[in-house]
């Protein structure tokens, strides 16, 4: 039986509109969370004076989230569909949180943004909206959860869905194209099965939603490109770069390049879980043995490519940035450390070109000497030494990064175009 293809899939939204409990009720209705399970933390949310929050707890493992009732480190877990393998990226809905967030809309194939028809759109429920679109999510569904709590009333749910669409579409979503599912995630309504409190509603339910999504394409027709995780040296066997195959497909015996040092060697062997490959393609975490290139000549950021059509060295590139939380204010020549693929190396801000408002997405031209918290801008990047990148449109692994500053991620965004070094 062939693996099912594998989606990951981010739950966004307000804090209490109720991701958690969606993901909870999921993951018990496609049975990846037993009786036994939801028995156990039943008890444990009433024990805690938190009833109604059992769903909700599968996720939140941390104690402290359980205490509080709210999210916040990324949890993982996966479920299955007829068609797809799901791993779920619960994100946080608190403001301080977005961090995370952040790290989890980076690995996502497809998003849940969840708006509650009893609350209505909040500040994160827009905040979300538009991180996922900077950060190039491209495949969305919209929950309008809590239809319990408005009596599954069809004036409530079009009322939070006209709302939804005005401020989405500034952003340049297409929401013509995007389900807008009204559930109840607690009494679980049209989430697996289809309710028959919302005989007005004809579109599909959220697991038909999940089914109805596009497995990405693996980039096997473009060059290839591994960055470089580790390396090892194994005796009797060389040099042993570790990575994962982000684009095109390697073989052994092939003649790589490893980029910005510009080192030509051979791939002699290639091996996933122990086990040797004939091909590596993308997605695939590799260790490959690496004839002519000395261990010490090599470092974790460095791309391995083809030497017909070698891994970009940047000379400057230019990016669309989002402010996470800084506490004072970004100028040009603020230098961080960029965290870009593998690579982990200073980048000067040498110019912001304009900003975008966060509320409409729409382009600000004032105010362009400083950006700060929340703030969305175009900025110009120059690394401090030779590193490979690539826009995010042609390789989005290698076209994203996030900026750090003070043990904390001040910054994300995305590489928009490239100014390539000379050679």
């Amino acid at each position: 039986m062939a693996a099912k293809p594998h989606l990951n899939l981010i739950f966004v939204g307000h804090v209490d509109h109720g991701k958690s409990t969606t993901v909870g009720r999921i993951l018990y209705d496609t049975g990846a969370l037993s009786e036994n399970d939801l028995r156990k933390l039943k008890e444990e949310a009433a024990k805690l004076g938190k009833a109604t929050f059992e769903f909700a707890f599968a996720m939140d493992q941390l104690k402290e989230e359980r205490e509080r009732g709210v999210t916040i480190d990324i949890a993982h877990r996966d479920f299955n569909t007829q068609k797809y393998y799901f791993t779920i990226i619960d994100a946080p809905g608190h403001k301080d949180f977005v961090k995370n967030m952040i790290t989890g809309a980076s690995q996502a194939d497809a998003a849940v943004l969840v708006c509650s028809a009893k609350e209505g759109i909040q500040a994160q429920t827009i905040e979300h909206a538009f991180l996922l679109k900077v950060l190039g999510v491209s495949q969305f569904i919209i929950g309008i959860n809590k239809m319990d709590a408005v009596n599954y009333d069809h004036q409530a749910y079009e009322k939070t869905k006209t709302e939804l669409i005005a401020k989405l579409k500034p952003m340049g979503y297409k929401t013509d194209a995007i389900p807008f599912i009204p559930y109840s995630a607690y009494m679980g309504d049209n989430i697996v099965k289809r309710s028959d409190k919302t005989p007005w509603y004809s579109g599909p339910t959220l697991l038909e939603a999940f089914n109805a999504l596009i497995e990405p394409k693996k980039p096997t027709d473009k060059p290839l490109r591994i960055p470089i995780q580790e390396i090892f040296t194994i005796t009797g066997q060389g040099t042993v770069p570790v990575g994962r195959v982000e684009s095109g497909i390697l073989k052994p015996n092939t003649q790589v390049i490893v980029m910005p040092e510009g080192l030509i060697g051979e791939v002699k062997s290639i091996e996933m879980h122990h086990q040797a490959l004939t091909e590596a393609i993308p997605g695939d975490n590799i260790g490959f043995t690496l004839k002519g290139v000395d261990k010490k000549a090599i470092k974790r950021g460095d791309v391995v490519g083809i030497p017909a059509n070698p891994p970009l060295v940047v000379e400057s590139f230019k990016a669309q940035i989002v402010i996470l939380n800084h506490p004072t204010a970004i100028g040009r020549n603020y230098t961080p450390v960029f965290h870009l693929h593998t690579a982990q190396l200073a980048c000067t801000i040498t110019d912001i070109l304009e900003k975008k408002d966060p509320k409409t997405g729409q382009p600000v031209k004032e105010g362009l000497d400083f950006l700060k918290t929340g703030d969305v801008a175009v900025v110009m990047i120059k690394p401090t030494r030779p590193v490979c990148a690539e826009k995010y449109s042609d390789y989005p692994a290698l076209g994203r990064f996030a900026m750090r500053d003070m043990g904390q991620t001040v910054a994300a965004g995305v590489i928009l175009d490239v100014v390539p070094k000379k050679a």
